[in-house]
This record gives C-alpha cells, structure tokens and sequence, in this order.
C-alpha cells in the first residue's frame, strides 16, 4: 500500500512538474511570438517617412509646472496586478515636460493582449491640480510607468525601475535611491547639427506568475532615422538585472550610434575644484566612467564638470563590459542628509555577444545645477548605420556598488590634483605645473608590505612627468602614486597610471585628460 501511495504521489508530482514545464514553454514561446510582431512592425515602419503626430494634450496639462504636477497622485488602489503576485505598475499622468503619451498593453500568460485605455479615476488630482479632474481627456495615454516588488522586505512593494521621457528609465537595486538613468538608444550626441532622441512609443507589459520575482516587457522605438523593437526581462534584487535585446532598423543613414547609453549628473567633487559657495563635499550621481576592454584591462576615467564641452572616446575591440560608477559609499563623503548621494547606484553594461570595433564615448557638459545630467556615456560601432540596414543588439543592465562586477584588481578610491609647487619654494613652477595624487585600494593590494617593490606605470600623451614615487599610506590599506606634470603649451594631456609588482597589474589603470587651460 505504501508502495502503492508513493508510485501514485510520484505521479503526480512529475505531472505537476509537467504542467508547469509546459505552461513555461507555452508562456515563453507566445512572448517570443510577441516580440517578432513588435519587430515585424518596427521593420515595417522603418520602411514608411517618419509620423511626428502625436495626440492633442489639453494646454492645461503641458502647462503644468513642476510642483503643479506633483499634485496629481497615482492612486496605489488602482496599481495593475494588484495582490495577484510579487510585482505591481502604477502609472504617469500625461503633462507637464511628458507631452507625449505613450500606448500601453498588457499581456496575460496566454499572450492575450489587452490595450490599457487611459482612466483619470487611476489618479487623484490635489490643490492647484483639482480642476484637472474635470477635463474630458478621452484615451489620451500615459506618460510613463514604474515598476514595483518587494525589494527591500517583504511587506512593501518597493519602486525599483521608471520608464519616463523619451527612452529614459531608471533602475535601483536594494538599498539603493534613484540616480543615474539609462535610455533605449542615443543618436548623433554631441554632434554639431544636434543630438536626435529616439523615443518609446508603445509598450507590452508580461503579466508574471504569482510568485514570479522576474518579469519582461516589450517596447516599440521609434525615430526620425530608426525604429525598434525591445526586449526587456527583469529580475529585481540587491543587484537588479536586466538583460536587454534591441533589434535595430535604420529608416536613414545615422551619423553616430550609442548603444547602451547612460546619463548621469556631475557638478564637483575629487579631482578638481569647483567655484561654489557648498559645504557639501561632493555633488554627484557618479564620479567614473569604468570600461573592461577586451583584452582585459580595466579603466578608470574620473568624471569633470568641465569649463566647456568635452568630448573623449576609449578605443576597443570587443569590449567586456562599461558603466558609471558611483563609487564613494559613505555619507561622510556627501554630507548631503536630502540627496543621499552615497545611496545612488552605479550601473554596468555587459555586451551578450561580440559587438566587435568601436569605441566607449564619453561626453562632459558644463553645467551650473546638480538638477541636469551632463554626463552620458555610449557604446559606438566602427561600422556605419546606413539606411536599410538592421542590426541587434544583446546586453545585461546590471545595479552595484563601487567596483563592478567579478573586478579583483585593487581600484582608485580618490583623485587629487593641485598647484605642483613645493611649500616655501624661492622659485616655483608656473600655475600650469600640477601635482596629481590617485590612491588604490583593494583585493591585491592587501597584505603588501611597504618595501615590497611595487612600481607605478605611468605615460603621458603631452607633457612631461617629473617627481614621481608610490607609497603605501599610514593606513596600511591604500597605497598611492604621486607625480607632477608639466604641460605642453596648452595641449592637453592624456595620461594613464596603474600600480604594478614583478610587471603584473595591481589595479586598474587611472585614465585621466589635463586640460592646462582649465582649473575645475
């Protein structure tokens, strides 16, 4: 008889098992299913002019001000898939700066899909935003959406990822607040005759199993000289992750393609001063642009807010992976109780597949408030986009601290840099003269005694480097190099620095441009 139960127990445990093996083969193959319909129409209207026809939005709504749009509230009663799993979406009313509404669908696990008409009674409309209530608004669509799961307990369901603006979105892991965001795709960026923002248009939201703790959802782009088709599969956690597929079609010829872009903010803090009456330490969403090459090396570039526009680019082949670092962790290093700038996330892009010759772009803007992004940074391909073309595009989106992932090489902790003139000096160098400190902590670098013969590997692209030595600090943990430059005539210079014992790599290479002209 036992035998009998357990044969019959087994039984059904591997038909149980069955069913959801099937139901996940069913669910995945209607997604794909899904997505090479979004892609078949992005193909199609790359083939057709652009339409910039957007709906009619009351001036009531794009005359909102900030604070006026602030007061019109998602109600969270109305989030979709409300106690029905892990994860919920509350959506963005139309106004304000978000003029354009975007059409949003769900997807049920039979690949239904279920156009989400627009409803104001999702929304509650406060103070100077009352009269709005009463507006015949018809479908107008949303502006945005964000996502939400239980990221920090289990007892609220955290906002963990945005989609707003354009093909901006934003993402934060466990613990972490809103910073630097990511976009679909940039185009013609720093270009003379101006920057084209390719924007999402339409979304798919997949619908997860009860207890799913990952979810996907489609998106439709489209531009002026592109369209495509997106694939987003989400997983939130203490590092969220999210594996990217953008399939490409070029409706023209395109200047410059940034993929993987992201956007983040820098005013001051680390290696240059800044001309601001602040008591706070630091001002910034990051402060370094991080790439693994392809052959292996690992590159810091401290972030500036420079004088005038600079634009900079790290040849590679192949590239492993790249992202925007937030790197100091402490409050001590803010002192910012509001902003909580050490909270911010730093984010790394890792190319599933080999996205061959190119370049890592980074663009510096001025800027006078830590309310713009004046940073961005963007993957672009050796080969040209010409019209007719299509390529596709795999990357993992991935939240972390201050190093990325797997890096095992000690990395820069500060940047220092000042007039290189010794105290008390009867003839100093010239203002141009500059002293530069890059301290290195990490991994390798633990248990180094001082006398051990580790050495600084240092080059310049203009210039010349006189005084320079490596010292482990009182602390015993960090060890720094220390060196002077004396610039070429007003020709910048490119220099990169890495630690070495018996040749080996200890840390990443500091790769930093000295603008002599500039003092920020």
């Amino acid at each position: 008889m036992e035998t009998c139960d357990m044969t019959l127990l087994t039984r059904l445990l591997a038909f149980a098992l069955g069913s959801v093996v099937a139901m996940d083969a069913a669910g995945a193959s209607s997604n794909e299913a899904l997505y090479d319909t979004i892609t078949e129409r992005a193909e199609r209207l790359a083939g057709e002019s652009y339409d910039d026809a957007a709906p009619e939005i009351p001036a009531a709504l794009t005359e909102l001000d900030y604070d006026q749009y602030r007061q019109i509230r998602f109600l969270p009663e109305h989030a979709i898939w409300r106690d029905q799993g892990l994860f919920e979406v509350q959506l963005f009313h139309p106004g304000f700066l978000y003029d354009r509404p975007i059409d949003l669908n769900l997807v049920n696990a039979d690949g239904e899909v279920r156009h989400l008409p627009f409803d104001t009674s999702h929304f509650r409309y406060d103070d100077d935003a009352a009269d709005l209530a009463d507006l015949e608004l018809g479908d107008l669509g949303y502006a945005g959406f964000r996502l939400h799961y239980p990221l920090n307990s289990g007892e609220y369901r955290d906002e963990f990822m945005v989609f707003l603006g354009a093909s901006y979105f934003r993402m934060i892991g466990r613990d972490q607040g809103y910073g630097l965001s990511t976009r679909g795709l940039a185009i013609d960026t720093a270009e003379p005759h101006g920057e084209e923002f390719p924007a999402f248009r339409e979304f798919w939201l997949v619908k997860p199993e009860p207890d799913a703790t990952h979810m996907t959802l489609f998106a439709l782009l489209d531009s002026p000289s592109l369209t495509g088709a997106y694939r987003f599969d989400i997983a939130p956690g203490s590092q969220t992750v999210v594996d990217t597929e953008a399939r490409l079609f070029a409706r023209e010829d395109v200047t410059k393609l940034g993929v993987a872009p992201l956007t983040s903010m820098f005013m001051h803090g680390g290696i240059a001063s800044y001309p601001a009456d602040d008591y706070r330490l630091r001002v910034h969403d990051s402060n370094g642009l991080a790439l693994h090459t392809g052959s292996g090396e690992r590159i810091w570039r401290p972030l500036s807010n420079p004088e005038k526009l600079h634009l900079s680019g790290l040849q590679d082949t192949s590239p492993q992976g790249f992202g925007l670092i937030q790197r100091p962790r402490h409050f001590d290093g803010y002192l910012d109780a509001e902003a909580r700038y050490e909270k911010r996330p730093s984010e790394w892009v890792t190319p599933l597949g080999d996205w061959g010759k190119g370049r890592l772009e980074l663009v510096e803007i001025p800027s006078d408030s830590e309310a713009n992004d004046n940073i961005t940074a963007y993957w672009v391909p050796e080969q040209p986009f010409e019209a007719g073309q299509s390529r596709t595009f795999r990357y993992r989106l991935r939240t972390f601290g201050a190093t990325p992932p797997d890096q095992q090489l000690a990395h820069v902790i500060r940047t220092r840099q000042g007039w290189g003139a010794m105290p008390g000096q009867d003839d100093p160098p010239p203002a141009s003269q500059r002293h530069f400190i890059v301290d290195f902590q990490g991994p390798s670098l633990e248990d180094l005694r001082a006398d051990q013969p580790v050495e600084m590997r240092l080059t310049t692209s203009h210039g010349e480097i006189v005084e320079s030595r490596v010292q482990r600090l009182p602390d015993d943990d960090t060890w720094r190099a220390n060196f002077r430059l004396a610039p070429e005539d007003g020709t910048p210079s490119d220099m990169r620095l890495a630690l070495t014992l018996h040749g080996e790599p200890l840390t990443e290479t500091w790769n930093y441009v000295w603008y002599p002209d500039e003092r920020r």
